[in-house]
């Protein structure tokens, strides 16, 4: 089977024993609507915010997104299938920034994974592709923390952040975005932080 995604330059792969190869690749906007949207769209992906959006909205929300040059959005490809969705932003340019003091080296960041397929849940999964979400954050982007900052009521989010290292921070209440081009409703969030040493000690 040929792989449509093969064109498409990515910013980071990420070899993965006995899963495969991830790569990361910039999300367009348009190509990529039609399966993001399916997946935001799920009732899991609620706390993601998008749930009764069209493929168009969710276009267009990317479409603005890429025209940042603080926050972006990659498309995380496994051999020749989508795997998930993960997004980058500059924390001191976030909402965030108003809940937690920003350190020099810190990035935030969004994971949100494919549904399962036919089979059923794939074990590795979601740990594969955290694993490869973090090695492009230390060392595409070579920074020294990562802070995420699922909605509270999320607690499977919550506890995978847990389970691959990440220390728990405060509950926090990002506040509500009111803008032209965006809006954000005010959301109840639970802090989470992976420093460099803790996933790559020397």
């Amino acid at each position: 089977m040929s792989d449509p995604y093969a064109a498409r330059t990515a910013v980071h792969e990420e070899t993965v024993d006995g899963y495969g190869t991830v790569r990361l690749l910039p999300l367009d906007a348009k190509a990529d609507a039609e399966v993001v949207h399916v997946w935001v769209s799920e009732e899991r992906a609620a706390f993601w915010g998008m749930n009764g959006l069209t493929r168009d909205e969710v276009a267009d929300v990317y479409a603005h997104l890429d025209t940042l040059d603080t926050h972006h959005a990659f498309l995380m490809v496994r051999d020749s299938e989508p795997a998930g969705l993960f997004q980058t932003y500059e924390p001191e340019a976030d909402r965030v920034s108003e809940c937690y003091e920003v350190r020099p080296g810190d990035i935030g960041a969004h994971l949100l994974i494919a549904p399962a397929g036919p089979g059923g849940a794939r074990p590795g999964w979601t740990a594969a592709l955290m694993r490869a979400m973090t090695a492009y954050l230390w060392r595409g982007l070579d920074r020294q923390r990562v802070v995420v900052d699922p909605d509270v009521r999320n607690e499977k989010a919550v506890d995978r952040f847990v389970r691959q290292g990440y220390v728990l921070g405060p509950e926090v209440v990002l506040p509500e975005i009111d803008l032209p081009d965006v809006y954000l409703p005010e959301k109840r969030a639970r802090l989470a932080f992976l420093s460099r040493p803790v996933a790559f000690p020397a």
